[in-house]
């Protein structure tokens, strides 16, 4: 038997022969795609050990037309350049991951992998204890909880649902497609923590799941967000035309800027506040971490969709502009309503005339981060502690539990 020491000596002396006779040596990876196809052609000999079905399937590859495969595969004969990517309609290979053109995509992909965390390691024990005691929390609070955890468990699986059934297959660029899957994962995290809360609570969980149905605060959220996925999420939904370009811009917009920029962050802030005054605080230690990588999501979608207008100028028209101004507004009134649903009265040391001015506050970074008008003059932030809390990447937390590294062990520094 030939071995592959003996391999190497005899293409070496083989072309030390070709080069004293003056011939070019036959290159030796030729020469093993030569045997490999071979060897491929033999492997699918029908042989006398195949039972009948085995016999079939080699015969039905046979016909396999692998030039269709790789049109799919490729897009495009060429190899891709890093100016032939775009956001959206690009006919390069998708599954050609570099050259990158995104790198703030591909970074975001890194810092979503290092923040990686589970429900089940957040104790949940003084939660369940202060939850059955009657004397624990106040009406007022408890209202709080229920209604948080019944939008959020709701809301976190319309975005996944409109990411992976719609925005993925409608983003034409690699690296940011690879984020989309990272975002989805956390998504599903999202909705697996709520749902541990409800557990471990001992909710009804009938009643919290089904909030979106039957608490109009909640399910005015909920349609309002779901509109926007009607169209794009049918599968025969392509983009290529002024008009559904700008309807996938529509849904970028009310997912990223207003989903998750605006609706999220009422409950968040009610939710941190009775963690900052040591009440539900394993409840609030999974808020903490789920708004870490909203904000990461958050950023994410202002990427892109600041992206597609420098690529789609023409998509970004007056009329467009003020479809989405009135689409952030929408969402801020909404969630001012739902501030009043959720607190009719002063609590945890808030209001809902302070949530409705830190709403509008947060309503104008929304605005003017897609190149828009801010249209609440002279608002400020009442609780700036909620900033730091999405801007310290390392602190200890303010539960005093544990020190908060918010990274994978293997992406820890321990200096």
């Amino acid at each position: 038997m030939l071995s592959w020491d003996e391999f190497d000596k005899e293409d070496t002396e083989v072309a030390a022969k070709s080069a004293n006779a003056g011939q070019a040596a036959e290159p030796t990876m030729d020469r093993l795609d030569s045997a490999g196809g071979a060897a491929a052609l033999e492997a699918r000999a029908v042989t006398a050990t195949d039972s009948a079905a085995v016999a079939r399937a080699k015969a039905s590859l046979d016909t396999l037309d692998i030039a269709e495969g790789l049109a799919e595969l490729e897009g495009a004969s060429a190899r891709v350049a890093v100016d032939e990517k775009r956001m959206i309609n690009c006919r390069a290979d998708l599954n050609q991951l570099v050259p990158f053109k995104y790198d703030w995509a591909w970074q975001k992909y890194l810092d979503g992998c290092a923040n990686h965390w589970m429900p089940q390691e957040v104790n949940m024990t003084a939660d369940i204890a202060l939850w059955k005691n009657p004397e624990g929390l106040t009406d007022d609070e408890r209202r709080i909880v229920m209604r948080n955890l019944g939008f959020f468990s709701t809301a976190d699986s319309l975005v996944a649902n409109n990411l992976v059934l719609a925005v993925y297959r409608l983003i034409t660029n690699p690296e940011c497609r690879q984020y989309i899957l990272r975002q989805a994962f956390e998504e599903a995290i999202h909705t697996h923590a709520y749902q541990y809360c409800i557990e471990s609570l001992a909710m009804d969980e009938g009643e919290i799941f089904n909030m979106y149905h039957e608490i109009p605060s909640v399910a005015k959220k909920a349609t309002w967000g779901l509109k926007y996925t009607r169209s794009i999420s049918d599968p025969k939904f392509e983009t290529g035309t002024v008009e559904t370009d700008k309807e996938l811009l529509r849904n970028l917009i009310a997912y990223y800027c207003v989903l998750e920029g605006i609706f999220f962050y009422c409950g968040f802030t009610q939710i941190l506040s009775m963690g900052r005054r040591n009440k539900m605080t394993g409840v609030a230690e999974q808020f903490q971490y789920i708004l870490r990588d909203e904000s990461m999501h958050l950023n994410f979608g202002i990427d892109v969709i600041n992206q597609i207008k420098i690529e789609n100028p023409h998509l970004w028209d007056a009329e467009m502009k003020e479809e989405a101004s009135q689409m952030i507004l929408q969402g801020t009134q909404l969630e001012i309503e739902y501030a009043r649903d959720t607190m009719p009265r002063g609590v945890l040391g808030m209001n809902a005339a302070m949530m409705e001015d830190y709403l509008k506050f947060i309503a104008n970074r929304r605005l003017s981060q897609i190149g828009l008008k801010e249209e609440y003059p002279g608002t400020t932030n009442p609780f700036p502690w909620m900033s730091e809390i999405m801007d310290l990447k390392k602190e200890k937390n303010f539960f005093e539990t544990r020190v908060i590294e918010y990274q994978t062990g293997g992406a820890l520094s321990w200096d």
